[in-house]
């Protein structure tokens, strides 16, 4: 059974045995963290280590999306699994799915974006995503994470100054992890009939500090910093399980878990691959990043935008 990681290291630091093995792998994590190549040895060395943790709580524990010290907790479960860091290994997500809660509203969300039963469903508001604002503000809670992550992402809009994007980035977070989900994906996911209602739900994350670049760096530079951090590596990790694609599946789904997906989606704003929508008139979602100049890894950077372009899950 899985456990949290931060008492699994616990544990492991108390018992000698466990302890020197998981000090070797702080080594080889802290390696490949910088990049140091290491000779044939202590590579050997390194997966033997992970091995040698056999039935130990560290090899199954797991990190959860709302615990106290989650980084720690993350950088705890990528030591372990420090040979498992590129995205091609699709490396089981540390967060497990904690979304029983959606299952039964997911319905009603779906009909909400694709329209249907609209005025039933959202009221006779002509702005939904303006009206899931109102309502975010009559929670204390709500209101002050929001306002807060809007006040750092927005310092430095219409000046020389830039953006503090790895602030606003954790405000962004501290607001989806904090504010409970009914607020959150109402705001993020409310449904629209026209371009100015479509607008605020496109700027729900301030695009212009959070998403967008002054010029789109390449699709492969984006996936390298999400993998030099554990937040972002846990929740790319998380998203590639939630959201897999398969074309003979009747919803294009392997999981049949849109509710998880969505979550997952979520999950992935605030980090070096912030996803958002791509226009005002769509509910489109793409990274801000080019594959343009990839050379003999074009395939490879198609794949990791298509993961959001081309998602039939998603």
């Amino acid at each position: 059974p899985s456990t949290d990681c931060v008492a699994a290291e616990q544990l492991c630091l108390s018992d000698s045995t466990c302890n020197a093995t998981y000090r070797t792998l702080e080594n080889c994590a802290l390696a490949k963290t910088r990049l140091l190549s290491l000779d044939h040895d202590s590579r050997v060395r390194c997966l033997n280590a992970e091995l040698d943790l056999g039935n130990s709580s560290l090899l199954h524990c797991k990190c959860h999306r709302r615990m106290k010290r989650q980084e720690h907790c993350l950088r705890i479960f990528w030591t372990v699994h420090s040979s498992m860091t590129d995205a091609e290994n699709n490396c089981e997500s540390p967060l497990p799915s904690t979304v029983e809660h959606w299952k039964t509203d997911y319905d009603k969300l779906a009909a909400l974006v694709s329209g249907k039963n609209c005025s039933q469903l959202a009221g006779d508001a002509t702005n939904p995503c303006l009206k899931a604002t109102h309502v975010c503000n009559l929670s204390k809670k709500c209101f002050r994470l929001r306002t807060d992550y809007a006040s750092i992402c927005t310092k430095g809009a219409g000046s020389e100054d830039v953006c503090d994007r790895r602030r606003c980035h954790r405000g962004l977070r501290n607001f989806f992890e904090k504010v409970p989900e009914d607020f959150t994906k109402r705001i993020l996911f409310c449904p629209c009939q026209d371009e100015f209602c479509g607008e605020r739900r496109r700027k729900t994350i301030v695009p212009d500090c959070s998403f967008q670049y002054n010029t789109k760096p390449n699709c492969l530079w984006l996936l390298d910093s999400c993998l030099e951090d554990h937040i972002c590596k846990s929740r790319l990790a998380d998203f590639q399980q939630n959201c897999q694609p398969v074309d003979t599946s009747p919803d294009g789904c392997s999981l049949h878990n849109h509710a998880a997906c969505l979550q997952a989606y979520m999950g992935m704003i605030g980090t070096p691959m912030t996803p958002n929508y791509v226009s005002n008139s769509s509910v489109e979602v793409s990274l801000w990043c080019t594959c343009e100049n990839s050379g003999n890894q074009k395939e490879k950077c198609d794949q990791i935008l298509g993961m959001f372009e081309s998602n039939k899950c998603l």
